[in-house]
Parts: C-alpha cells; structure tokens; sequence
C-alpha cells in the first residue's frame, strides 16, 4: 500500500528523539460544485453523489441570495458570492483526508464565472465550466440584481479580451485541465460567451469542450441534467487516472523534517501528512 511519511523531532525531558511518522496515502481529491444565480445546492446533489461514488469528497453549498439567505436577493454584491465560494473551498481542503494538490471545482452559469475567478486566488487542479456567464469587471461591488440586463445581453455578444475581464484573465494563467460544456440552444450565455472562454485557455494541460445539442441554459429536462452529470463523472474518471499516471511518474519526495513535535494530537498529525507525501 503506498505510503507517506514525515521525521520528526520528539521532545521529552528537554532534548528531542528522532522519529518518522508514516501512515497510510489515503488522501483523496475534493470536488466543490458551484451553482448558478436563481439555483441551490440541491441541483448538485445527485452530480455530487455520483463523484463521491468515485472515491471523492465533495462540497456543496448555497451562495448568499439563495435558500436560506434569500432575503439578501437584493443587495448580495458578486464580492459576497466571491466571498462564499473562497470559505466554501477553504472548507473543503480543511478537510483532513482531502488532497489540497487534488481540488477539482466545477460550476454552472453565474457558478462558472465564480468558480474561474476562484482560480486566481486558491490552487486548482480540474475546472468544470458548464455555461459559464460573464460579466463586465466595473460595479464589482454593486448589487448583482442591479446590473443593467440589456448592456449585459450585448456585452455577452462582444469579443473580450482576457485582459479586459477578470474571469477571462484568470482562466488565461489556469494551468490545469478543464471541461468547458456549452448548450446548444442557450439564450442566457450565448455562443461568443463560450468563444471568449475558450480563447483565454491558453496554456491548460487539457481542454474537454462539449457542446450538448438542443439543451437549454437550464438544462430543463431531466435526460438533459443526467446526461451532464454522466459527462462530468466521466471527465473525472479520466482525470483522476491520469493524476495517478502522473504522480506516480513523480521521483519521490524526501521526507520533510520538523525541529518540533510540541504534542502528536490526531490534528497535528494530519497537518504534517498533508504537507508530505512519499508514495
């Protein structure tokens, strides 16, 4: 069974004994799934379920406006939602048996669009856009119910320069891999949305683009939502086998030493697995 370890010092009656600490590599990637604006995470439950049957952990979760904090339709800024998808993933590689160099985020629409911000900011490895909106980088902090809808619908028609947009610039420096699905029949997010985005991936490992014929923006269809879900099971199947092609072409790491070991809590413990792996 592949293995990771760490030496550490021991302290006892003031001197420090040697020892390595090795535990089994049960580590295993995360998935955050983001939805869109008017959704919930409910319409991820069964896509996350189906990812977890793969031997992953997921995350789901509602963003400010929606559910339970509905009331707060009306004045939630796309900084707040920043804000909930940035706690949300912190969340997930906080978790003790996830592997934060194995963090896949996936999100839909308005989710999409968060989740290629999200990039700039927190280490990635798969992204999943389906439909992913765009929008203009001035009034970042304004209400996003009061965004002006018709300079939006033409905007959504332009051709955008990755420097121009924050979304498009931080898909540009994405180095990982990446699963883009369009809608055939999508009026919200049209075809030059998904041009934009696919023109900024420049220098991704790998690019999966699908388009799913006569699918609305909603996926209002239950065939239509289970043939994504399929899709993305899929995508992270493949990708799952190729990170294990690739970490196992790795040399091995040497194991990281620590001058101190004040008390070995499980939590302690964790922290140090986390930070080396020699498998």
């Amino acid at each position: 069974m592949p293995t990771r370890q760490a030496l550490i010092d021991i302290p006892v009656d003031g001197v420090h004994i040697a020892g390595t600490l090795i535990a089994p590599s049960t580590m295993v990637p995360g998935v955050l799934l983001v939805h869109g604006w008017d959704g919930s995470q409910q319409q991820d439950a069964t896509r996350a379920r189906e990812l977890a049957a793969l031997g992953c952990i997921c995350l789901t979760f509602d963003l400010r406006g929606h559910a339970r904090h509905v009331a707060q339709r009306e004045a939630v800024t796309r900084e707040d939602n920043l804000h909930d998808v940035l706690a949300a993933y912190d969340t997930l590689v906080g978790h003790p048996a996830v592997d934060p160099n194995a963090i896949a985020v996936i999100g839909s629409s308005y989710g999409g669009y968060l989740a290629a911000v999200l990039t700039s900011l927190r280490p990635v490895r798969w992204l999943g856009l389906r439909v992913p909106a765009i929008y203009r980088d001035e009034n970042w902090e304004q209400p996003k119910r009061r965004l002006n809808g018709d300079d939006l619908t033409l905007y959504r028609q332009a051709s955008i320069e990755p420097e121009k947009n924050r979304a498009l610039a931080a898909c540009e420096d994405f180095l990982g891999d990446v699963l883009l699905v369009e809608s055939e029949n999508d009026t919200i997010v049209p075809h030059p949305v998904i041009e934009n985005y696919l023109a900024a991936f420049k220098y991704v490992r790998s690019m999966t683009y699908r388009v799913m014929e006569g699918v609305d923006h909603a996926m209002s269809k239950r065939v239509w939502r289970e043939a994504y879900t399929q899709l993305v099971v899929a995508w992270m199947t493949e990708m799952r086998l190729a990170a294990k092609v690739q970490d196992k072409a790795r040399p091995p790491q040497q194991p990281q030493r620590y001058e101190t070991w004040p008390s070995a809590t499980p939590e302690q413990a964790r922290s140090v697995l986390q930070e080396s792996r020699n498998i």
